[in-house]
Formats: C-alpha cells, structure tokens, sequence
C-alpha cells in the first residue's frame, strides 16, 4: 500500500491534533509536515519539493499572514500537480464553487465526520476531486447558471477575501493588517462589495452572508 505524505495547514494546534488524529486511523496516510501560518505553507512544502515530497495539503481558508486562498493559487502556480484539500468552518455552499474554481482539488467542512475526512484525503491524494453533496450541488448550481445572480459570484478574488473578513466581524484596519492592504484600498473593495451585493453597510452584509448560507444554491 503507497503511503500518502501530507501537509496541515492551520494557525490552531487543537485543530492539527484532531486532524492527526482522524488521519491516524488510515495506516497509508502519514502527515509529513504541519504549518501554522501561509508562508509557513508555502516554505514547507518547497522543503519538502513540492509533489514530489507530499501527495496533498489540507489546506485551511483562514489563515494569518497571508489568506488560504492567496495560498491555494500560490501553490497551483508552483505545483500544479500537488493537490489541494480546502478545510474550513465556513459553509460549503458559500465558498466551495470559489474553491474549485481557484483550482482545490476539494472543499471539506471541519465539522465532517471522520470516515468523510479520510475518504476526501484519499480522494485528493488519488488524483480525485473531493466534495460532499452539498458542495456538489452548489456546483451543479453554479455550472447550470443557478448562481450567476449571486452577488458574490460578481466579486473579484480580493472583493470575495474582504467580504469574508468583513462578514466575520473584521475592521477595515484588521483586513488591510492581514491582507496587506492600505485602509482606504480596503474601504474601496467594501463600496465595491455593498454595491455588488445590493447592502447599505456592514449588519446587512452580515446578514446577507447568513441569508446566503442557508439558500439551496450560492
């Protein structure tokens, strides 16, 4: 049986050792590095040569110092081939589609039972394509044309990154901190943002993500 050397990639410890431990009950799955930050992500898996060390990265969406989308297009770029598993608390149905589109080989919620995070690693590291029912419906959705009204649809890469911080109570000066963007630059993608989303300020852009977690499609 080939074992399948993978990265984590997350800024919580607990999180890791749930994961490892998960992992743990899949004799050919061995985590061969862990990072807790984006650069660490990226400089780990350069030290290990990228898919010729690692057959798949679990790949948090919230990462500090450098965000996990900025990430995931950073390690396609570099490593076409190596696969990408998108982790994260966020709904599936909001950010998966986003997700395979930058090119992640799968979207997996962490609240996923330990029998579906296996079989998703397996996936991935297989050279398959991850995600669960609800993921797969949104991209029927989207694929079909039911999410072309979507306002975040509409959003650029950057736009959809403020929008995520912004919906999870971020400052301007916190999002431009961990985005690297100056506050006025970051005042601008929000006007962008309410306008695309048809919202006047920041409760009903809240409460806009909300309504868009629990609509059938993105």
């Amino acid at each position: 049986m080939k074992t399948l050397r993978i990265l984590i990639g997350d800024d919580h410890r607990i999180v890791r050792e749930g994961l490892k431990q998960v992992l743990a009950d899949a004799p050919e799955i061995e985590v061969a590095a862990e990072a807790e930050t984006g650069p660490e992500v990226l400089q780990r898996v350069q030290a290990l040569d990228g898919d010729k060390g690692l057959d798949a990265v679990l790949l948090d969406i919230a990462l500090p110092d450098r965000d996990g989308l900025d990430v995931l297009q950073a390690l396609k770029k570099q490593w076409p081939r190596l696969p990408v598993l998108m982790l994260s608390t966020y709904p599936e149905k909001q950010y998966a589609v986003r997700c395979i589109k930058l090119g992640a080989a799968g979207y997996l919620n962490k609240s996923a039972n330990p029998d579906d995070m296996i079989a998703a690693v397996r996936k991935v590291a297989g050279g398959g394509i991850y995600v669960s029912a609800i993921a797969a419906e949104a991209l029927a959705g989207a694929v079909g044309g039911g999410a072309a009204g979507s306002g975040t649809e509409s959003l650029s890469h950057r736009e959809y990154q403020v929008f995520r911080l912004l919906t999870a109570g971020k400052s301007v000066g916190e999002i431009g901190a961990q985005l690297s963007l100056a506050a006025n630059t970051v005042s601008t993608y929000r006007a962008r943002i309410l306008e695309k989303t048809g919202t006047r300020n920041d409760v009903e852009l809240a409460l806009y993500a909300e309504r868009l977690a629990k609509a059938p499609n993105l």
